[in-house]
């Protein structure tokens, strides 16, 4: 019997393991392409001829149209994909077309900036799009006691992959900063910079297939028995939440408070190293303090898991979001590239735990019948939070000639957030999803 349980739990450990891998595969996109390089190469290559303000403003409309893509597929895909039991499927079919469109951007040149805007939205709607069925897998592969736990796993080791893969890249970029003066095959920084984002797409390939090969496909919500279009149960499956949404009251009211905090968070992800650029500070300490970033969030992530389970998951989110407050605060009154670093330092101590405890509160109020579907509605929290986050950066950014008054707009939504997350009882949103699941068909589970 020991024999047994010991060989449960060390096949529960590597699908864990293999699941919270995808985060190490997919956070490669995430600091190469969203927070640092690609950023850099859109200012200073692809959009060399615009002023720096419309550069800002354009990469700011860029982000707002891949969001937008993402926000109007996600709850219908969800829907379908818990109906059919097809949630790697549509997330292999997603990361597949982020992975070409990311490939392609070796093809930029200077001046091409509606390319570099349209392969950006490609890939962030690939990315984005298959983030909604890796995060619907979380309550089908974590115990609801594990599920803090593994979720800032994933984040921690999304920060170790994305901030290692960055730190190779920075040394092809720049490789001066190991005493070397060109980078071996690489005639100069332009290409190193291309190749950046070839080296993403193979890791975000390469690092994917643990989870493919792992992860189960979680049963089909739909019944054996029936054979309806996949396409128009989806739909049937909206319609259905819409009109029990006063059932989960909790959750909706948590995901209206995410749409608000995660407005500003993405917008810092995705703006950062724009704005940096913006106020004179160099490539070198802007992409150098997000890869700081990424391995001082290591450690955060992992206490905020721990802290959880003191503190409470929705106690411990609020406090991160004071955090960020802060650090909206500070922003609005950065000069140099030290404010630059002490502010990236700052996010590393709450990124991580605001995110993954996020997913993890979210997760744990979901009935299991319905993660992608629900997902899809977290995605599209988020996603809408991409479009309006960016948007009123480039529009303040347009209309006052710089973008600090953009940053310190962002305080409203870490507050208002905050003050909607007040309103959540956890708990009781926990009860109807257990309730659920327990009135469920084994088949739906």
């Amino acid at each position: 019997m020991s024999d047994s349980i010991a060989s449960s739990e060390k096949a529960y450990r590597k699908v864990v393991t293999a699941w919270a891998l995808y985060d190490w595969a997919n956070s490669a996109f995430a600091t190469t392409v969203v927070a640092a390089v690609f950023p850099i190469f859109y200012r200073n290559v692809a959009a060399a001829h615009l002023a720096p303000v419309t550069a800002s403003s354009y990469f700011g409309y860029t982000n707002s149209i891949a969001m937008l893509l993402v926000a109007v597929l996600a709850p219908i895909l969800g829907a379908i994909a818990d109906y059919s039991g097809w949630r790697k499927r549509f997330l292999g079919v997603f990361a597949f077309a982020g992975i070409l469109f990311t490939v392609a951007m070796v093809f930029l040149r200077t001046g091409d900036w509606l390319l570099a805007s349209c392969l950006f939205i490609g890939g962030n709607v690939g990315w984005a799009g298959a983030n909604i069925f890796y995060d619907s897998l979380l309550p089908h592969v974590a115990r609801a006691e594990d599920l803090d736990r593994v979720s800032t796993r994933g984040y921690a080791l999304g920060y170790l992959g994305g901030g290692l893969l960055l730190a190779l890249n920075l040394v092809m970029i720049k490789p001066n900063l190991v005493g070397m003066e060109r980078f071996p095959g690489i005639p100069n920084a332009d290409w190193a910079v291309r190749l950046s984002f070839v080296s993403v797409a193979v890791w975000w390939a390469v690092f994917s297939i643990p989870l493919f090969r792992r992860v189960s496909e979680p049963p089909a919500a739909g019944s054996a028995h029936e054979k309806q279009n996949p396409v128009r149960a989806g739909f049937q499956r909206i319609r259905r939440t819409f009109r029990d949404i006063r059932r989960y009251r909790d959750l909706f009211t948590f995901l209206l408070a995410f749409w608000l905090y995660n407005d500003g968070i993405g917008t810092i992800i995705h703006m950062a190293a724009i704005f940096g650029k913006e106020i004179g500070i160099s490539d070198g300490h802007l992409i150098g303090a997000l890869l700081m970033t990424q391995f001082a969030g290591i450690p955060f992530a992992i206490a905020f898991g721990r802290l959880a389970g003191r503190l409470g998951t929705k106690r411990s989110i609020m406090l991160a979001l004071g955090g960020y407050t802060l650090i909206a605060i500070g922003g609005f009154f950065m000069q140099n590239a030290l404010h630059f670093w002490l502010l990236a330092l700052g996010v590393a101590t709450v990124q991580g735990g605001a995110q993954a405890l996020s997913r993890s509160l979210y997760g744990s109020m979901t009935p299991k019948a319905k993660t992608s579907e629900f997902f899809g509605f977290y995605d599209v929290s988020s996603k809408f939070a991409g479009i309006l986050g960016p948007m009123i950066f480039a529009v303040v950014g347009q209309t006052t000639g710089s973008s600090r008054l953009s940053i310190l707009a962002l305080i409203v939504f870490f507050v208002g957030g905050a003050l909607l997350l007040l309103g959540v009882n956890e708990n009781e949103g926990i009860r109807v999803a257990r309730d659920e699941d327990m009135a469920a068909s084994p088949r739906s589970l």
